[in-house]
């Protein structure tokens, strides 16, 4: 039997009002008690009495957490279906968690068409994609479009690395050695420079 004189972890905590410190209980009740369905509940309940804004304004400490994330943007992006920054936002978490390129490419699909210069919809597109040549093309079509987006530009560097080495590909490597000097040329960094380096180096070895 319980013991009734041994709180619950939903009753350690005097309640609160205010849609962020109630999150943030709920948060650290998490921590102590470990069970990700009570968080969930807690969050959707949570986000069932208040705005779709307040409870963006509550999620901003917690972007990190996608247990957090997860059921706060579902009840947003159903609410809001054309708030292309809360449909990236719950596709990144689903990516995070390992939910399935199927669900976050829907997702960064819609956040695309609803907010074509959302990078963050771009880069989630590319990563949704299982076929590495496929990615690879996805990552230099957001390189052609943001071309000052370093970040993709690595990825695409990277991914045409893999499809090189796979299917003996010289037109991936010559993509792959193009873009890594790009970096090159541009990085202020001692360190990334170095790798840079080294990585173009053994390339310019490989013979596809």
């Amino acid at each position: 039997m319980p013991n009734p004189a041994r709180p619950t972890p939903a009753s350690r905590h005097q309640p609160t009002s205010d849609p962020s410190a109630r999150l943030a209980q709920l948060v650290e009740e998490y921590r102590e008690h470990d069970n990700l369905g009570l968080l969930f509940d807690g969050v959707r309940a949570l986000a069932a009495e208040i705005t779709a804004d307040a409870l963006i304004e509550a999620t901003k400490p917690f972007r990190d957490l996608p247990e957090v994330v997860i059921p706060a943007f579902e009840s947003i992006t159903a609410q809001r279906p054309d708030d292309a920054q809360s449909l990236v936002v719950l596709a990144n978490a689903y990516w995070l968690t390992g939910r399935g390129p199927e669900a976050v490419g829907r997702l960064a699909s819609r956040a695309m068409e609803l907010d074509p210069e959302n990078r963050g919809a771009w880069h989630l597109y590319a990563l949704s994609e299982s076929d590495p040549r496929a990615r690879m093309e996805r990552w230099r079509t957001v390189t052609q479009r943001f071309p000052s987006d370093q970040l993709a530009r690595a990825a695409l560097a990277d991914n045409a690395t893999s499809v090189a080495g796979a299917e003996h590909d010289p037109a991936a490597l010559e993509l792959a050695l193009e873009t890594y000097e790009g970096l090159l040329r541009e990085s202020t960094n001692a360190a990334q420079r170095k790798s840079l380096r080294e990585t173009i180096d053994t390339l310019k070895k490989w013979r596809v």
